[in-house]
């Protein structure tokens, strides 16, 4: 890979490697673009295949999280980074402290925050070295785990996803299934139970499934049938690519709507044959965006109950998403684009004014 080409040709401002032998850590931060203000995404660890497929990965993933942080209304740029290890094997306090000393040499430019396979216990050893971290526990001022609250917008998101494709106010008696039973997936389904859905679940992790099957009375699924189950609705919570070639012609689903980040393996191609299929594409970075919502908020100040409410907000954006595609005949990855692009473009038009700063002053009474 020519990586000046590739980061030129996805629009990225910057891409930082770090490497220290004493502890292992090799970590990629990808900085897409800071229009809208600091970029924001989580640390994914995970035990890749080889370096270039990391690159790939925090490439894809820093520039949704630009599309993420636009088409939820927030003053956030977007990035990522991706640490390269065996999470079961290789954590400790001097990794991910050694992680936070180089965050902090960007300077604010890049804000992390917890991700696959890294916790709210990492994120509190990073903090030790720097500022510009979230994500951080709720006994030290910050949120907690994000998982609920990007559960809650997947759930919404399902929801408007329903009533736009199936013209339906409640999903009670709905089939979902849900690919991946981590924090969110296990939240997710939480949320679903209780509205009355038939659940049908599969994980990698056998005792996940277990749980889950037991609590929501789910029905387990193999790892290669979960996606051309006979469903309402397919949820993708692991990985992503899943949506491709080989499982678009397999599925019998008329909703995808799940929390996983970059569903679309090839998203030019794969969102138009999902809208040829007549099946409703609920576009990845929009449906998952509350877990950026609730991490955001600690940069204010955290309020759980505003970063609910706001995360209940993705309904009414999943349903602008799904008019403009109707608008203009267009998948509804393309409308979501759109939609975010046009936000960015419009607040760089507003940067191009200069503002000055105001200076304060005290008038003293004679």
């Amino acid at each position: 890979m020519n990586i000046f080409e590739k980061t030129h040709e996805m629009g990225h401002e910057q891409v930082n490697f770090f490497h220290d032998p004493t502890c292992g850590l090799k970590a990629i931060v990808a900085i897409h673009n800071t229009t809208l203000g600091p970029a924001l995404g989580g640390a994914r660890m995970w035990n890749y295949a080889s370096e270039e497929e990391a690159l790939i990965d925090v490439l894809r993933l820093s520039q949704g999280m630009t599309y993420k942080a636009a088409i939820a209304d927030l003053n956030l740029g977007g990035g990522k980074a991706v640490i390269i290890g065996d999470a079961k094997t290789q954590k400790s306090e001097k990794f991910f402290r050694s992680f936070g000393r180089f965050i902090e040499g960007l300077g604010g430019r890049y804000i992390t925050a917890e991700d696959m396979n890294t916790s709210v216990k990492d994120m509190e050893h990073v903090k030790k070295e720097t500022d510009f971290v979230t994500g951080i526990s709720r006994a030290l001022g910050g949120s907690g785990d994000p998982s609920p609250v990007t559960a809650l917008g997947v759930y919404v998101g399902i929801k408007a996803a329903a009533k736009e494709k199936l013209g339906l106010n409640s999903i009670s008696g709905l089939k979902i299934s849900i690919q991946g039973l981590g924090h969110v997936g296990q939240y997710l389904a939480e949320y679903l139970h209780k509205d009355g859905v038939e659940l049908f679940v599969t994980d990698l992790e056998e005792e996940r499934v277990k749980a889950i099957v037991k609590r929501f009375d789910a029905k387990a699924v193999g790892l290669d049938e979960i996606h051309a189950l006979d469903v309402d609705v397919f949820a993708p919570c692991a990985m992503g690519a899943i949506i491709n070639d080989k499982t678009i012609p397999e599925l019998k689903c008329t909703i995808v709507a799940g929390a996983a980040n970059n569903q679309l393996a090839v998203p030019d191609i794969h969102g138009a044959q999902l809208k040829k299929r007549n099946i409703l594409f609920a576009p990845d970075y929009a449906i998952n965006s509350g877990g950026l919502i609730n991490v955001s908020n600690e940069l204010e100040g955290y309020n759980r109950e505003r970063a609910f409410n706001q995360a209940e907000g993705i309904y009414d954006i999943l349903m602008a998403i799904f008019k403009r595609a109707k608008e203009k005949d267009i998948p509804t990855n393309i409308a979501s684009d759109i939609l975010a692009e046009e936000r960015i473009r419009d607040i760089a038009k507003l940067k191009s004014f200069y503002l000055a700063k105001r200076k304060s002053f005290v008038i003293r009474k004679s």
